[in-house]
Parts: C-alpha cells; sequence; structure tokens
C-alpha cells in the first residue's frame, strides 16, 4: 500500500471511531441520570459516614455546572464505551502488517485490554469510599466534606483513568517486544529495577499512598510484569521463526 493508501485508511478508521464516540456520548448524555446516581454511590457512602447528614449532597457553586459537569460525562463516558470499536479500528489498520501468528492473536489482544481496562476501573471504583475517607483523616475536625459535581467526577475519572491504564501495563509491555524496542531478556534481568519502578508507580497512581492500596496496585502489576515476560517471548520467537522462513522462501 502507498503512503496515500495508508493515509486513506487511516483517515477511514479515525472517522469511524471519532462516530463511535460521538454515538457512544449521545447515549450516556440520554441516561445520565442514572449514570450520575451510579457514579455518586461511593462520595454517598462516604459523606454519610463522615457527617450526621441524613442524605448526601453536592454543592453547587456555579450555574453552568450541572451542564458542565454531564458534558464531561458524556465526553469520558463516551470514549470508554466506544473503546471496543476504537481498538477494533486500530487493530485493522495494523493488521496487514503483522506476521500470520501475530494476526491470530489481535483479536485476544484487544479482548485483553478491554477487560483488563474494565478491571481496573472497577478497582478504582471499589476503592473510592476508602480513599475519599484517607485523604479526609489529613484534615481536622472542622473540614466538612462537601464537595462540588465537578471536583468528586474530575477526582474519579482520574482515579478510573489511572487504575484502568494501569491494568494495561503488561499489553504496553507485550507491545513493546513485539515492535522491538526492549526484549523479554532486558525485561528479565531487570527485575529488581521493576519491582522498584512498580511500588514508584503504584505510588502515584494511589492518591491516599496508604500500604493497602499501595499492595493493592503493586502486587498485581509486578505479577503482570512477570507474565508479559513469558508472554511477549512466546510471541517474539513465532516472529522471529516465521521472519526467518520468509527470507529464506525469498
Amino acid at each position: 500500500m502507498t503512503l496515500l493508501g495508508h493515509l486513506t485508511e487511516l483517515r477511514k478508521r479515525l472517522i469511524r471511531s471519532v462516530l463511535a464516540v460521538v454515538v457512544a456520548a449521545i447515549v450516556v448524555f440520554i441516561f445520565r441520570d442514572r449514570v450520575l446516581h451510579f457514579l455518586e454511590g461511593p462520595y454517598c457512602d462516604f459523606q454519610l459516614a463522615q457527617t450526621e447528614v441524613e442524605s448526601c449532597s453536592f454543592l453547587i457553586r456555579d450555574p453552568l455546572e450541572p451542564l458542565s459537569v454531564v458534558l464531561t460525562l458524556s465526553g469520558y463516558g463516551g470514549l470508554l464505551l466506544a473503546l471496543p470499536v476504537i481498538l477494533y479500528q486500530l487493530g485493522r489498520f495494523v493488521m496487514p502488517g503483522l506476521y500470520a501468528n501475530e494476526k491470530r492473536m489481535l483479536i485476544p489482544f484487544l479482548l485483553a485490554s478491554v477487560i483488563l481496562l474494565a478491571l481496573g476501573m472497577v478497582s478504582a471504583f471499589l476503592l473510592m469510599p476508602r480513599s475519599l475517607t484517607v485523604l479526609q483523616s489529613f484534615g481536622i475536625d472542622s473540614f466538612v466534606p462537601f464537595y462540588t459535581p465537578s471536583q468528586y467526577i474530575g477526582f474519579f475519572v482520574k482515579m478510573m483513568l489511572a487504575f484502568g491504564f494501569a491494568a494495561e501495563f503488561p499489553l504496553i509491555l507485550i507491545f513493546l517486544q513485539l515492535v522491538g524496542v526492549v526484549s523479554a531478556d532486558t525485561l528479565a534481568s531487570n527485575r529488581r529495577i521493576a519491582v522498584v519502578a512498580v511500588v514508584i508507580l503504584g505510588a502515584l497512581i494511589t492518591p491516599t499512598g496508604d500500604p493497602f492500596n499501595l499492595a493493592i496496585i503493586s502486587i498485581p502489576m509486578y505479577i503482570f510484569y512477570e507474565l508479559s515476560i513469558v508472554i511477549g517471548r512466546r510471541l517474539t520467537r513465532h516472529r522471529l521463526t516465521e521472519a526467518q522462513a520468509t527470507g529464506l522462501a525469498g
């Protein structure tokens, strides 16, 4: 395929991805009440435990804030819902440059990325009440937790994206091995550095910094690190074998 052909194909895939995001964002906007009630659950649990109020509530300081929150939520929600379509379009774009074995692995690879992202975001959702409680503990008794929806949704989105992309850690390492940036032997010989890096990354991702949350994010990440070495070594070995076979055939 010529350069113009690649650009045309890329434009087609981008247009389809953008349309998927727009459609998904409209769906989130239509069901915004249900989505907001679902997301406020961790905040309500936290606020009712920290204050004497009978029902949880947010503090609105700007007449435009409800609209801003809904639009922000629709944008992020549309992006997340459309993620399988975006990954599929990305896979279709890169598929012509892959070997036969890698083409067979493409669909499982994309499915794994979606599943890992979802697991990371679910973990963030479950840890939200504890995270808010730990952060509130740094204040004094006169600090009453009444957040604006923008502040809460912003913090929530950052938490979910951080945990979600941290779960993508093994796939990123496998991809780097496939494109030749790093090798499985290099990763295996730098395990001590990996342990330190994983702990530091876990501390940055975990806003509370307490050992419990740090262990929850760091231990799985290191297990994924070891799995990426095993999987990457197998995939790169198959790639090398097919490349040698192609060279001999040529």
